[in-house]
């Protein structure tokens, strides 16, 4: 399947705890676990996409350390060649539709929906 090219705009980040707004368009959770503590209709979600998260080991490795955030981008970007059609999927859903990407961690800067949007975007490899 050829590579999508979407706007920027189109894609965002977003926090699960935080409400949804009908701006956030077409909401992706994109975490392997459920965020805690949060209910199916808060969520107010259209897509829950896990297998595109880390793999348990890789999160789990990176425990969210900020000095492991080179090491953490490389090795996701590495697991993210195996999920070219997912990628395209949400590319293509990007294209046409503002997409939010959802995610539990409580930093903003340093997570996995990132370097997932980086991807997306074609900014670095994946």
């Amino acid at each position: 399947m050829p590579r999508v090219n979407i706007q920027a705009s189109h894609l965002q980040l977003k926090r699960a705890y935080e409400p949804a707004i009908p701006e956030d368009g077409i909401r992706i959770l994109v975490d392997r676990l459920w965020p805690r503590g949060l209910s199916k209709e808060k969520a107010s979600l259209d897509k829950w996409e896990k297998d595109i998260a880390p793999s348990t080991g890789l999160r789990k490795w990176f425990s969210h350390d900020p000095a492991r955030w080179t090491e953490f981008q490389r090795r996701y970007r590495a697991e993210l060649r195996q999920h070219g059609d997912l990628l395209n999927s949400i590319r293509k859903l990007a294209n046409t539709h503002t997409v939010t990407l959802i995610y539990s961690a409580r930093d903003e800067e340093y997570n996995d929906a990132v370097v997932l949007r980086d991807v997306l975007l074609g900014r670095g490899d994946a």
